[in-house]
């Protein structure tokens, strides 16, 4: 069937208007931290300050308390990027629907995916007034591979190549890039427990949640993202093995891929394990996502092998 020209236009406005609103959702979360510790040094002030006298009496008129200027910038910020998640998920299904296929056929469509997987699953996850700093440092990683794939990955909506033209496509690559977006909001939570671990003392610290509250997101999403890449990583095998007659010849893209499910199973073990449980189990989360980065750029774009056919992750 031919591409749906219109509907394309419409798939990509989409997503440029989903970074926009992502970029203005960024700048009132960064503007709620610089407030919120504005508001803390005006309250040490007060607390300092002597009590003046005078109540509540005839004549007086009773101030309604107002919302700090850090909560409304927050709710703001909150409301927006629900606007943004709307329109990001608005770009894929519009380009599935332009393309008449699964919009999984190249590199753009698939970092799509993931960038809209992990604010997806930020929404659900990080839930709250305490979580809201953490935003800020989940967008910006977001932010730069949605530019990436506006430019450097950028694919005009087409038809896939015949070897993708398999009911596999929708169900390999949706969990695959699903559970990447997950490793990504893990690999954030898991860098900001080692800030706070490391300076405590330091301005981004003092913003952020506790160290264990930030180690507990990370683990949560850890645990969803694994069975979900790991779900993906043997589908991959099935259909590997009907394309191309074996399940496993260890292309590069296979043998990463393995790598990178294996660091984030070593990162659950020692998660559960006593003297490993903290600092040095965030820092296999993160060696994790370097390998699923290295994965999804080097591996596709550098590196030849059976999946560099489509850029196809």
């Amino acid at each position: 069937m031919p591409i749906d020209e219109s509907l394309a236009g419409l798939s990509d406005l989409a997503f440029r208007s989903a970074f926009a609103i992502y970029v203005l959702a960024l700048v009132l979360l960064i503007a709620r931290l610089a407030s919120s510790q504005t508001a803390r040094v005006n309250e040490r002030e007060l607390v300092a300050a002597p009590a003046t006298g005078g109540g509540i009496g005839p004549g007086r008129v009773a101030t309604p308390p107002t919302r700090p200027m850090s909560e409304r910038l927050g709710n703001m910020g909150s409301a927006v990027l629900v606007v943004g998640v709307a329109a990001h998920v608005l770009s894929i299904v519009l380009r599935g629907f332009a393309t008449h296929r699964f919009p999984l056929g190249n590199m753009y469509e698939f970092v799509t995916m993931a960038t809209a997987a992990a604010m997806v699953v930020g929404a659900a996850v990080l839930r709250g007034q305490r979580f809201r700093s953490i935003w800020v440092f989940l967008l910006v990683p977001v932010l730069i591979l949605m530019f990436l794939a506006a430019t450097v990955l950028y694919a005009d909506a087409a038809p896939v190549v015949p070897a993708l033209r398999s009911y596999w496509l929708p169900i390999h690559v949706t969990i695959v890039s699903i559970g990447s977006g997950v490793f990504l909001v893990s690999g954030v939570a898991s860098a900001l427990f080692l800030v706070t671990r490391y300076r405590p003392d330091s301005a981004v610290a003092q913003r952020l949640p506790d160290a264990r509250t930030l180690d507990r997101v990370a683990y949560q999403t850890a645990i969803i993202g694994f069975p979900l890449f790991g779900a993906g990583v043997i589908l991959g095998a099935i259909w590997a093995e009907a394309a191309w007659g074996r399940f496993w010849g260890w292309d590069p893209k296979e043998t990463v891929s393995f790598i990178a499910w294996v660091v984030y199973a070593a990162y659950l073990h020692a998660r559960a394990t006593s003297g490993w449980r903290e600092t040095k189990a965030a820092w296999i989360n993160i060696a994790g996502f370097v390998a699923m980065l290295f994965n999804l750029f080097i591996i596709n774009i550098v590196v030849s092998g059976l999946h560099s056919y489509a850029g196809l992750t």
